[in-house]
């Protein structure tokens, strides 16, 4: 396993799980914040620039990283979290192993899966996979993302490394992933956060969570477009998780 560790070792664990094509520094504002107080783990998802792994399934990539807590972490933590791809695994987590933390923070999970979508996937980046390494190409796309500036240097660069295959397995499988029933058992205090301006498909997934497990609220941020929680605004996402441990 791949991962940025920040803080003392012995406080209390922090996983933050970034997003689809980004890496661990979509957390890296929120774990200088909180560094002082929790140990702040962030993983390189299957798949994805340094991970050293192809990318199979959402499934197996949270096994591993519950193999990953088992052997290091004692196989607990405080909070886990994650956006949109690594909200969709924070939740398999969840949903495959009870008890496994404390509080979880999930933004911009889709839970409500398109064959449609699948569908076009693998042509769209199959024709299009060779922009991705054109800088004013990967401009424009970024731009579309509505990411912080001071990203995009991380952004180009760990987008041009991530291979055609892995890009198609991991976006196929975001829009292919569910809820899955035992996640209402999870036991965790949850909290969602959704940009007002996400697609219908992630603002009603949000409803799905907060109406299916028990302790779950929902946050519809007003003018927020898909990530902008983590991504630009992460003192506010960083309280939001010191909120949730010390409730």
């Amino acid at each position: 396993m791949i991962y940025k560790a920040f803080g003392p070792e012995g406080a209390e664990t922090v996983m933050l799980l970034h997003g689809g094509g980004l890496s661990w520094w979509n957390y890296r504002a929120e774990a200088a914040l909180l560094a002082d107080e929790y140990r702040v783990i962030l993983p390189v998802l299957d798949g994805h620039a340094g991970s050293g792994r192809p990318f199979t399934t959402i499934e197996d990539c949270a096994a591993r990283l519950l193999d990953f807590i088992d052997s290091e972490l004692g196989g607990s933590i405080g909070l886990l979290g994650g956006l949109s791809l690594g909200a969709q695994t924070a939740l398999e987590m969840l949903a495959q192993r009870r008890g496994l933390c404390r509080c979880a923070l999930i933004e911009s999970a889709m839970l409500l899966p398109s064959r449609l979508t699948q569908a076009l996937i693998e042509p769209a980046f199959s024709s299009s996979y060779g922009l991705i390494q054109n800088r004013r190409f990967a401009r424009l796309q970024f731009k579309s993302l509505h990411m912080r500036e001071e990203l995009f240097e991380d952004y180009y660069r760990d987008s041009c490394a991530i291979a055609k295959e892995d890009m198609i397995a991991f976006l196929r499988a975001n829009a292919a992933y569910g809820m899955k029933p035992s996640l209402a058992r999870c036991g965790a205090r949850m909290r969602v956060v959704v940009g007002e301006k996400e697609t219908r498909g992630v603002l009603r997934s949000a409803e799905l969570l907060g109406r299916e497990v028990p302790d779950c609220t929902v946050m519809v941020l007003p003018g927020l477009y898909h990530g902008e929680f983590s991504l630009n605004r992460p003192e506010d996402c960083a309280r939001e998780i010191c909120a949730l441990l010390r409730a």
